[in-house]
């Protein structure tokens, strides 16, 4: 039985160490809702300066420094 319980930890650890378990990763990645907002009508981003560009359904999604507008330009949101 020890010897059961001892082969699957060394696989598991084994599999974290070639899948790349790199703990950095795990900070850097986000976590996004899963919504979306019912009056975003475009969105501009600083790479593409001024141009309404099609939008994420939340800022989230969006590049980061993108905004999500209104209809009538009312900013929704900033992606950070």
């Amino acid at each position: 039985m020890a010897l059961k319980v001892e082969t699957i930890l060394l696989v598991l650890v084994c599999g974290a160490i070639f899948s790349g378990g790199n703990l950095k990763n795990v900070d850097a990645q986000k976590i996004c809702p899963q919504f979306c907002y019912d009056t975003v009508a475009y969105m501009t981003c600083p790479s593409t300066g001024g141009q309404h560009l099609y939008p994420k359904c939340n800022c989230c999604l969006a590049s980061i420094g993108c905004i999500l507008y209104e209809a009538d330009g009312t900013p929704i949101c900033t992606a950070v």
